[in-house]
């Protein structure tokens, strides 16, 4: 599809946004001349007042300072949202959520109709790379677009585990300088760095340093690792020929206003964002700007700078006269908090800054004063107020929404829930329908419960299991629709071994709230681990569950509960309409493989029997890192009297998890059958002191058993 390059705008945008569309006539003279080069960091989760150059005295960040000192520092740039996705897509697309449709990190992609700034510059003849620090910016998002090399590798689905789907600050700089030594200008390189998001882990020294304020600690180490990427500019002679923009993707509540982290408000905790300028001229004089300004201003400022023609679309307006010491029309500032909306059906949270004041669109209206009130702590919001303030954010969502929407939806399989959830970003119900909001649905209202919720898991984690429960079960009882509560509730009652009680629980929750995803998974699963596999099938029917048309996980669970009842036809069937969904997820070639080796022994169907050996390798082929199939692939390999090839699938399969007991007691049987009983006896051995004090009676004879034969 054609890229969008122009939209017909009305005057009033025209009059709220006071865009200037095009370069002053010395900036233009640079197509004659050499093209600078561009450089953009974005900084995840990063707080402005966390920054020495912003005030901090803790910490320090002086490679950050020695960027301000070189450049221009904006006292007072704002986020347009307060999530990762969408604040990376207002920066690169040059628009907000209501031209580019991308609310949160969960629902939605940036669609490939839409012009991107890497594309732009690349149209321009600039080679682009981009390193970026975690799966909430995975390429499936779309922001790739336009970069010539894009690193990213989160990717694996059985293991939703922190270290695949993020990396250190460290990992992204070397990447970044390895794709930098040597390339010819001009180029754009965009760095993300990930670590002062939560949880918050920075390394040695700064966690010793800063164990009382680990994200501190975080921030502390991501300019210690900016420092070599300036250092290796500086050695160069890049920063004379390279715009540098740094910036902070959104902020960080760390308990203010009730929130600990960011997502669902947008006080300025979470949207006030550092934002700084280096010219590539080296006679701009070093300084500071206090304009309000947004993200939605750094593509056109790029564009004038680097004497590159503006697209017509662009929201924002450029900073250019501002960092040459000039004025800035003063025009509102949207922004947005809906991942609420979105992924929990709470209230849209929309609103504006202009002239200094700041308006809160909720069912509970707010208003600040933030020339005297920063913090945003006096709510001054009066009804006679707050429907001309309504009015006026209308206005400008409006002004903002093209005549054509783009609809940027898109389907969430269970990858992208669990990947997305294990980063902090948890989604339990479908894209909202409501439209009409009352107080209760306020966010204000509502997170509380949800911090609760966390003090419940805490206490069970804490070994304070009544007290966990008890307060769960009293958030249940005064709002029955906040879904986390029977979710936690269940998963207590499931790790304590109580699964019918976890399925009063969720059958509780799926009856308060018929459309949460998220509890019917849970529901599922738990039918299967108390074997009630008809009624986990029958469950499936009787819902009539939108997100099977497009998510393979649901029909994995369906295709379990047939072949634990014995129906493996029916398993494979639901098994291959997962992967009709996804013909790349490895867990379900897995099961595809179980089925067909259990299938195929019972019914003694040799055909049926070899498809395992296929299935086994193409989950094995789409991720190696993934230790069922190996297990499966050696009791294969076994039942043909191949020896050989069973140690060496249990091999890999230990290999990828150390933990796995049962390729730990398999290889080891299979070592004594084979007749190295050295071998055997050190595998068993091993196998005594990490699981013995777990077996049962008549395992635990087996066991010693076969040692005892070890030593004959």
């Amino acid at each position: 599809m054609k890229k969008i390059r122009s939209h017909t705008w009305s005057l009033l945008m025209l009059f709220l946004l006071g865009i200037m569309f095009v370069p002053s006539f010395m900036y233009s003279l640079r197509k004659e001349q050499q093209k600078q080069n561009f450089l953009l960091i974005t900084i995840d989760t990063l707080r402005a007042d966390r920054l020495s150059c912003y005030g901090s005295q803790y910490p320090k960040t002086p490679n950050i300072d020695n960027l301000a000192e070189r450049g221009v520092l904006f006292s007072r740039a704002f986020a347009n949202t307060s999530t990762t996705l969408p604040s990376h897509a207002n920066i690169l697309l040059g628009t907000t959520p209501n031209h580019h449709g991308v609310h949160e990190n969960l629902n939605f992609v940036v669609r490939e109709e839409l012009l991107t700034l890497a594309e732009h510059l690349k149209n321009n003849g600039y080679s682009t790379g981009a390193f970026v620090g975690a799966y909430a910016l995975d390429s499936r998002f779309g922001l790739s677009q336009g970069f010539d090399f894009y690193d990213d590798e989160y990717s694996r689905i059985h293991s939703v585990n922190l270290s695949s789907l993020e990396r250190k600050a460290e990992a992204v700089i070397e990447a970044a300088l390895e794709w930098l030594q040597g390339r010819i200008s001009p180029w754009f390189l965009w760095v993300h760095c990930w670590d002062p998001h939560s949880p918050y882990d920075p390394p040695e020294p700064f966690k010793t340093q800063y164990k009382d304020h680990l994200y501190e600690g975080e921030v502390a180490y991501v300019d210690l690792i900016l420092g070599k990427l300036f250092d290796y500019m500086k050695e160069s002679n890049l920063f004379d020929s390279t715009l540098v923009i740094f910036t902070g993707d959104h902020g960080e509540s760390l308990g203010q206003h009730g929130e600990e982290t960011h997502g669902f408000f947008a006080y300025n905790s979470s949207i006030w964002s550092p934002l700084i300028i280096s010219l590539p001229e080296p006679e701009t004089a070093p300084g500071r700007v206090d304009y309000y300004v947004s993200h939605i201003d750094i593509f056109p400022t790029v564009c004038d700078v680097l004497g590159i023609k503006m697209p017509s679309f662009l929201q924002g307006t450029s900073l250019l006269p501002a960092l040459k010491g000039g004025k800035l029309q003063e025009r509102p500032i949207y922004f947005e908090s809906l991942y609420p909306y979105y992924s929990r059906g709470w209230a849209p949270l929309k609103g504006f800054i202009l002239k200094k004041k700041k308006f809160i669109d909720s069912p509970i209206p707010e208003l600040y004063d933030l020339n005297h009130d920063f913090d945003e702590l006096n709510n001054l919001a009066k009804r006679e107020k707050v429907a001309k303030l309504t009015s006026q954010l209308k206005e400008i969502i409006n002004a903002l929404t093209p005549a054509e929407k783009i609809d940027a939806a898109q389907k969430v399989d269970r990858e992208i829930r669990e990947k997305l959830a294990s980063l902090g970003y948890i989604s339990s119900v479908r894209v909202s329908q409501k439209k009409d909001f009352s107080a209760k649905d306020d966010v204000k209202v509502l997170l509380p419960y949800i911090n609760k919720i966390g003090e419940g898991w805490k206490l069970y984690k804490k070994g304070n299991q009544d007290e966990g429960i008890k307060l769960l079960k009293e958030i249940i009882e005064e709002r029955k629709d906040v879904d986390l509560a029977y979710k936690h509730l269940a998963s207590i009652y499931q790790e304590t071994g109580n699964t019918e009680e976890a399925i009063v629980i969720l059958e509780q929750g799926l009856n308060a709230l018929p459309s949460s995803y998220e509890i019917f998974i849970e529901y599922m699963k738990a039918l299967i681990s108390a074997q009630q596999y008809d009624k986990a099938i029958s469950s499936f029917e009787k819902m009539n569950i939108r997100e099977a048309e497009y998510d393979p996980e649901i029909w994995s669970n369906l295709g379990t509960a047939y072949a634990k009842k014995g129906n493996f036809d029916e398993a494979i069937k639901a098994f291959e309409m997962g992967l009709s969904l996804d013909d790349k997820h490895p867990e379900l070639y897995n099961n595809l493989a179980n089925v067909c080796y259990s299938h195929g022994l019972q019914s003694k169907d040799s055909f049926i029997f070899s498809r395992c050996f296929e299935y086994y390798k193409k989950a094995i082929g789409l991720d190696p890192e993934y230790p069922a199939p190996y297990l499966g692939l050696g009791h294969a390999y076994r039942q043909q009297g191949n020896l050989g090839g069973a140690i060496y699938c249990w091999e890999k399969a230990l290999e990828a998890d150390p933990d796995f007991s049962q390729a730990h007691f398999d290889l080891a049987i299979a070592y004594l059958n084979a007749g190295n009983k050295t071998k055997a006896f050190d595998l068993l051995s091993e196998y005594k002191k990490r699981y013995y004090h777990l077996m049962i009676p008549a395992e635990k004879e087996r066991l010693d058993a076969f040692i005892e034969q070890c030593q004959k």
